[in-house]
This record gives C-alpha cells, sequence and structure tokens, in this order.
C-alpha cells in the first residue's frame, strides 16, 4: 500500500479509504485462490554454516610436505598385500602337495609285504686328525738383568734349515741395549704380556722401575717397598704385581702407576710369586715357610698353609689345574681339584 504524507491525527478522506479498502479485498481474494506450492528453501554455505577456520603447520625446510606421497603409499600398501596373499596361497598349494605326496609314501609302505629285507645303516669311520705342531715364533726378544747393575737387551730370530732329511732350527740373538738401569744389582724382571710396550725391574735399591719397551725410555720409579725387590709380574697388560723382602705384595694400575692394594701376611721375606692363568688369584711363598693364596679381585688373603721349608718358587700349570713349589732340592706337585699332594721329586 502506498504511504501517504499525513501529519499526526489527521484521518483519510472518505473516498480514498474506499478504494484501499476494496484493493485490500481484491487481494486476499486472490491469495485464497492461487494454489499452495511447496518448495524446499535451500540455505547456502555463505548464510547459515560458518566457515572453517584455517590450519597451520610448521614444515621443516627439505622435509616432504604433508599429504605429499599419501597416494604412491597407498598404493605401495596395496601391492604389497597383493604379493602376500599371493605368497600365502603359493604356500598352502606347496603343503597340499607335501601331504599329499606324504599320503602316497603311506600308501605305498603298507603295499610293501613285511618280509622285505631292512637295510642296515653303517657307522661312519671317523678318522682322527693328528695334532698340529705348534709353530714357533719367528722373532722374540730378551731382557735380563745382572748383578753389575746392567740392563741387557737381546732380539731373537729363528731360521729353519731347508734340508729335507732333517730340519733344524736356528737361533740368533743379537743386542738391543745395555745399559746401567739401578744403583744395586737387579733382582727381578718383567715384562707385560701379548705383547704389551712395559718393562719392569725390581732392584736392590728398593725401587721398581718402568720402562717403555717401544720408545726405549724410562717412564719413573715406584717406591712403595721398604725392601728389596724380589719378584715382579703382570698378571695382565694392565696391572704388575710385585714382592719385597718386607714381606708385603703390591699391586699396581698401569693407567697411572698407583698402588691399588698392599697385601700383608707373609712374616719376613717373600721370595716368589706366581698368578692363575684367570688372574684372579696369586700364591707366594716365603721365609715363613708358608704358602698363602691372594684374592686378587678382593685385594686380600684367602688361604695359607704351612710348607715346612722355606719355599722358594712357585708355579702354576697352564691350564690353571696344578701347582708346582720348589723348597730346597724338592719340587712338590699340588692339585687344585682336590687340594691334595700328587708327588714329591728329591734329587
Amino acid at each position: 500500500m502506498a504511504k501517504e504524507k499525513r501529519t499526526s491525527g489527521q484521518a483519510l478522506p472518505p473516498l480514498k479509504k474506499a478504494r484501499v479498502e476494496e484493493k485490500a479485498r481484491m487481494k486476499a481474494k486472490a491469495e485464497q485462490r492461487r494454489p499452495v506450492v511447496k518448495t524446499k528453501t535451500t540455505t547456502t554455505k555463505n548464510e547459515s554454516q560458518a566457515l572453517p577456520q584455517p590450519k597451520f603447520s610448521l614444515r621443516i625446510k627439505g622435509s616432504p610436505r604433508p599429504g605429499k606421497g599419501k597416494g604412491k603409499e597407498k598404493e605401495k600398501t596395496r601391492v604389497a598385500g597383493k604379493e602376500k596373499r599371493r605368497r600365502d596361497d603359493d604356500d598352502d598349494e606347496e603343503d597340499e602337495n607335501d601331504d599329499e605326496e606324504d599320503e602316497d609314501e603311506d600308501d605305498s609302505d603298507d603295499d610293501e609285504p613285511n618280509d622285505a629285507p631292512v637295510p642296515v645303516l653303517k657307522k661312519p669311520k671317523t678318522t682322527m686328525k693328528p695334532p698340529q705342531a705348534r709353530v714357533l715364533p719367528r722373532s722374540f726378544k730378551i731382557v735380563a738383568g745382572s748383578y753389575e747393575k746392567l740392563l741387557y737387551g737381546l732380539e731373537g730370530t729363528v731360521s729353519l734349515s731347508s734340508s729335507s732329511s732333517s730340519p733344524e732350527y736356528t737361533f740368533t740373538l743379537d743386542p738391543i741395549f745395555i745399559f746401567p738401569a739401578h744403583v744395586s744389582c737387579i733382582k727381578a724382571v718383567a715384562a707385560s704380556p701379548e705383547g704389551g710396550k712395559w718393562l719392569a725391574t725390581g732392584s736392590a735399591d728398593e725401587i721398581v722401575k718402568v720402562w717403555d719397551l717401544r720408545r726405549r725410555k724410562e717412564i719413573g720409579g715406584l717406591m712403595h717397598h721398604e725392601g728389596s725387590i724380589t719378584h715382579l709380574v703382570f698378571p695382565s697388560r694392565s696391572h704388575l704385581l710385585s714382592a719385597s723382602e718386607d714381606g708385603t705384595l703390591c699391586l699396581f694400575r698401569a693407567r697411572d702407576w698407583s698402588v691399588l692394594r698392599a697385601l700383608k701376611g707373609h712374616k719376613g721375606r717373600v721370595n716368589c710369586v706366581a698368578v692363575h692363568p684367570t688372574g684372579k688369584v696369586a700364591l707366594s711363598v716365603g721365609k715363613d715357610k708358608a704358602l698363602r693364596m691372594w684374592d686378587l679381585m678382593r685385594g686380600r688373603g684367602s688361604a695359607s698353609t704351612k710348607l715346612g721349608k722355606e719355599g722358594e718358587i712357585v708355579r702354576w700349570s697352564t691350564d690353571g689345574s696344578l701347582f708346582a713349589v720348589q723348597t730346597g732340592s724338592t719340587i712338590d706337585l699340588y692339585t687344585t681339584v682336590r687340594h691334595s699332594f700328587l708327588h714329591s721329586n728329591r734329587n
């Protein structure tokens, strides 16, 4: 309807009012005659739904983009699944064929008569291989000390004669060094095993000197004993064990040459020390006529026994099952299995 400008409180003229009402009635009748059509109203995404928030992701330079290559991975997974199913089918067919062959063999065994001779299986002859001869080293070194305070170094070579009738070995010794190493007579010398570079010398001057064989120079002196050094031995390349007339044994660490343990137990001079092939225990004999066993892992004594005579030398066998003790002109052999005395050899 058209709006007309009028002041507040002013009424429409009667003619215009009748026209307006007539138009309203005609419009109402037209709407009643119009058929009702149901229409489905659709709302656009921009009108009804909110837009999704953008997602941000951090990607390091050089790394693959997210989502890139997913199609290839799916294709690889699909192909791998097909290959696996094909292999499983092939395995099932092989198992079925094996089962059929086993059934055929069983049927053929049942058809055979029971009087058929049974084959006798013979044991294969085993021939014992002769033990291989131990190959001697081509070269070796000898280091010895003397009462004249001198330390000798010799290098030896071994050669085999070419005569086929009776081969002979020829040994050649060449001097490497000779020099005064201590201010008193040298009583003990030891070299680190398995090609180690350390050499230790002990003297009546109560000092253990350490030498580097590769550089041929003195490393220093170990002054931890209050008596002449009587024996030196390397249980391993990393440790040194020394014995002295003061009745003690000292265990040194080769890394910094510090004293790990000072083993006390003998009453008097220690004559000799022998370390077990395992490096875990050691035996010692001394002037007190006692045989002592030491636990090198814990750094303390583990057992002792009286020999009745002063032991001069003690040695382990190569496998560690036996040890021998020399007392004067007698060598006694002991076993570690039953801790019993086996044999005594007297001259």
